[in-house]
């Protein structure tokens, strides 16, 4: 080691042990640290573990469940995964499944660990006909079922590790693991290059293992995450890796352990002549991971692949968990190397003066924050196992728990969905800007700061409002300088889009005589522009009851609604079958009000809590009553962004997949947008080319309504994350550039009266918009935002200041056909 490399060590150690953070070049340093510099580390360490932890440390005992070992991935230094002619079957069968867990149960385990190869039917036909013959539709779906029947039959809690996982795979499993995991291994792209152990492994690539990482945080799933050591990585690597792990912990506080994993080195492998880590390498990682993560992070490292000596120096070096250690089962991704009797661990954890106690796969800290990181399901069946302090109770064995789905009397109907189902994964337009983080979405500055002159944007909006008022295209490098237009040439934007509107719908202004219904406030979700939501322990939350639902739609009937608009929080205790308990309420008291209910978010809960796909519920729902959804839960259909806005709303894609599925039913849509926060306007001419994608294949959207944020009550406001909503000439930009946008292809483009308020409606219902929306008779989630406007509209009040911009009311549908009389007739204007 060079001098300068030992005083920068020194330096790092010197401002670690001051409590000072430190950069990655320092932690680069001090993962070179050996001898004395080695025990002054391991000292730090241990002294932040006592301070997180105490004197306790923990286990989790369990069974090993290897699902299956077939998988698309060849990681080069792997023996569990295996070509399909060494194994007897592709998959363990339920029966095998649940004989391990109940083996294990008798010995007194709690946990069920699921480990297997990354989607292995996208690689081997086998796989996939062993499935497809059994009625499942992946592995991960196969996951799904074996849980369920390990919680049922035995009372072990699942700990799932099935690899890569999409946001919506995640939440499926969510309602039937205590925790899941997947190892990050490494941040390095390097290691997955020709060569490297991870090249010809598509679930290795480090962005794709922290997507997932990040998805399960955005669900509130306790989640375990680590690196291995060992692997070819660089000092630098492996620093970056700890760094990549914290920062993700530090966003959602999901990550309740770190395995920092020692590589062993394996006969019939690519690496099986790799050098293994040396023992100070190992032991330097291990306390700079805990120098790193902090005092309260669970750090474990697995004993079996260490020695006795090596494992008293694990606890020196910070570790304050042993991770799963089963009595029964093998390590079956290190066969050769068998787990310690719980009696030695106990022994060794004691003569450093420290007590073994036995844990569930679920930390204390998430179980004691059941909202939001349990599922509704999965709240028996840790309440059962769940001791003192949030540990498990020594001893205990585990009873069968009666799995709480319900018994629904319906089978998926035969569905036919009119079009190509999914997103084109490839949508995006080109933006300018793509943000991460907050502080990185200085979204007003980089947009002004890249002003054209003057005279050249006025020629170029003539020359794009000329191609427009002609139904000519305009590309997206238009639309943004349409968004610049002030002064005589946003005049000339707004003369544009009402001549179109004209074009398109005539003179008449439309609203719905409708009424809102949001049934609970109660919600885990943490959208960070929200003053709606609560949890169900703070005294303004709220969840109407089936009767007092009917009960508002019957009032809005007699007061001569079309229209209920049912949309709630996502409550983490009403079983996904209460969508449907609620149109069959509403229905039974008002057969013939057409119901709007339920936005893709709320889609996607009553699925994934019910394991059925968002055609199997939507068909239910539609059955039950359904007549149309509200395109809501959009904000801006750009990730960056929407990770800004909220930590747990579904992605951009899933958003889109939901809704072409409903219009593929038959059941229509409206369109949204939430403008005014953190966004510029690359991403609303994105969202609306979006939008419009979507109406060319399905033409499943009545309207289109840009939202402007509110931003008086909204926590990301408060906080100082976010502009104090559109100005006035953004909404005008905004409606005006829409219309032109979905010309030919959404005739409606709505104002928001809640929003904006009466006199903004009326310039902008001359600027391109034509439709008023509702009467609502009850709007709640606008006026807690902040918005001033009133909670009701009185349709003379809609017909009076639609005639003093000399337009024409008419009262409409939810689907924009005109309300009549029983004769037949137009309902004549007030």
């Amino acid at each position: 080691m060079s001098e300068a490399t030992a005083h920068q060590l020194r330096r790092a150690l010197a401002r670690a042990e001051q409590g000072k953070p430190l950069s990655l070049d320092e932690t680069e340093a001090l993962l070179l640290a050996r001898g004395r510099d080695l025990d002054r580390l391991t000292s730090l360490a241990g002294r932040l573990r006592d301070l997180g932890h105490g004197d306790v440390v923990t286990y989790s005992r369990k069974v090993f469940i290897p699902l299956t070992m077939l998988c698309r991935d060849h990681c080069h230094y792997c023996t569990f995964a295996k070509a399909p002619a060494r194994l007897d079957a592709p998959f363990l069968t339920p029966e095998q499944v649940v004989a391990i867990a109940e083996a294990g149960r008798k010995m007194g385990c709690k946990e069920a660990l699921f480990t297997l190869g990354d989607r292995p039917e996208d690689r081997y036909p086998v796989a996939q006909a062993w499935l497809a013959e059994r009625g499942y539709a992946s592995t991960l779906d196969y996951v799904r079922a074996v849980a369920i029947q390990v919680i049922e039959k035995t009372g072990l809690l699942p700990h799932l590790n099935p690899g890569v996982m999409s946001y919506e795979e995640l939440a499926r499993l969510k309602h039937v693991a205590a925790s899941m995991g997947i190892m990050l291994e490494t941040s390095s792209d390097r290691l997955s290059r020709r060569g490297g152990p991870h090249f010809g492994s598509p679930d290795k690539v480090p962005a794709v293992r922290l997507r997932t990482i990040e998805d399960a945080g955005r669900l509130a799933i306790p989640f375990t995450t680590g690196i291995l050591v060992g692997i070819g990585e660089t000092p630098r690597e492996r620093a970056e890796s700890l760094f990549a792990i914290r920062d993700v912990a530090r966003r959602f506080h999901h990550v309740q352990e770190v395995i920092v994993q020692n590589f062993r080195a394996k006969p019939g492998t690519a690496m099986h002549a790799s050098p293994e880590p040396g023992d100070e390498e190992f032991l330097c990682t291990v306390s700079v991971a805990r120098v790193v993560l902090g005092p309260r992070m669970h750090l474990q490292a697995p004993p079996n692949l260490s020695d006795l000596g090596q494992r008293l120096r694990l606890l020196d070096a910070g570790i304050d968990d042993w991770g799963g250690v089963s009595p029964l089962t093998p390590d079956h991704v290190n066969p050769e190397r068998p787990w310690p009797t719980i009696e030695a661990l106990a022994a060794t954890t004691s003569a450093r003066g420290k007590t073994l106690h036995e844990r569930l796969t679920i930390y204390p800290e998430p179980a004691a924050r059941p909202d939001p990181f349990i599922a509704a399901k999965m709240r028996a069946p840790i309440a059962a196992l769940i001791g003192r302090h949030g540990l498990a109770v020594e001893g205990q064995v585990p009873e069968a728990i009666p799995w709480q789905d319900p018994d629904v009397a319906w089978k998926p109907r035969t569905i036919e969905l009119s079009f190509a189902k999914g997103p084109d994964a490839g949508l995006r337009a080109d933006a300018d800007a793509v943000y991460g983080d907050f502080e990185a979405l200085e979204v007003t500055r980089d947009w002004h700061a890249k002003a054209l002159a003057p005279e050249r944007l006025d020629a170029q909006i003539r020359a794009t409002l000329r191609r427009a008022a002609r139904h000519r295209p305009i590309t997206d490098d238009d639309a943004l300088a349409l968004f610049r237009a002030e002064g005589a040439a946003l005049q000339a934007l707004c003369s544009v889009a009402d001549d179109l509107r004209a074009e398109a719908v005539g003179d008449e202004v439309t609203y719905v005589i409708n009424r809102n219904i949001n049934f609970t406030n109660v919600c885990y979700v943490g959208c960070r522009f929200c003053a709606f939501a609560q949890r169900e322990i703070d005294p303004e939350s709220y969840t109407l009851t089936l009767d007092e639902v009917a009960d508002r739609a019957e009032e809005a009937r007699d007061r001569g609604a079309t229209e209920v608009c049912m949309q709630g929080g996502i409550h983490p205790d009403l079983p996904g079958t209460f969508y449907f308990d609620l149109l069959d309420a509403v229905k039974a008291r008002t057969p013939v009000i057409h119901i709007h209910a339920y936005s893709p978010m709320e889609i996607m809960n009553g699925a994934t809590r019910l394991g059925i796909t968002f055609a199997e519920f939507l068909s239910e729902a539609k059955a039950h009553g359904l007549g149309t959804i509200p395109g809501t839960a959009a904000e801006i259909l750009d990730d960056d962004v929407r990770w800004v806005l909220t930590k747990g709303k579904l992605p951009a894609d899933l958003w889109e997949e939901i809704v072409r599925t409903a219009h593929g039913l038959g059941l229509r849509s409206s369109s949204t947008i939430m403008f005014g926060h953190v966004d510029a306007p690359p991403h609303w001419v994105a969202h609306i080319r979006r939008i419009a994608r979507i109406q060319a294949d399905t033409g499943g959207f009545t309207e289109f309504v840009p939202l402007p944020f509110v931003h008086q009550n909204a926590p990301i406001y408060l906080a100082g994350k976010a502009r104090p909503g559109a100005t006035f000439d953004e909404s005008l930009r905004m409606h005006a550039v829409a219309r032109i946008l979905l010309d030919g292809l959404v005739d409606n483009v709505q104002v928001s009266w809640v929003k904006l308020g009466v006199a903004a409606c009326q310039a902008i219902l001359q600027a391109g918009a034509n439709d008023f929306g509702g009467t609502l008779m009850e709007e709640t989630i606008s006026r807690m935002a902040g918005a001033e406007w009133g909670i009701e509209m009185e349709p003379s009040r809609f017909d009076e200041a639609i005639r003093a911009i000399g337009r024409v009311p008419a009262v409409r549908t939810t689907t924009y056909e005109r309300v009549t009389s029983p004769l037949g007739d137009p309902i004549p204007s007030r």
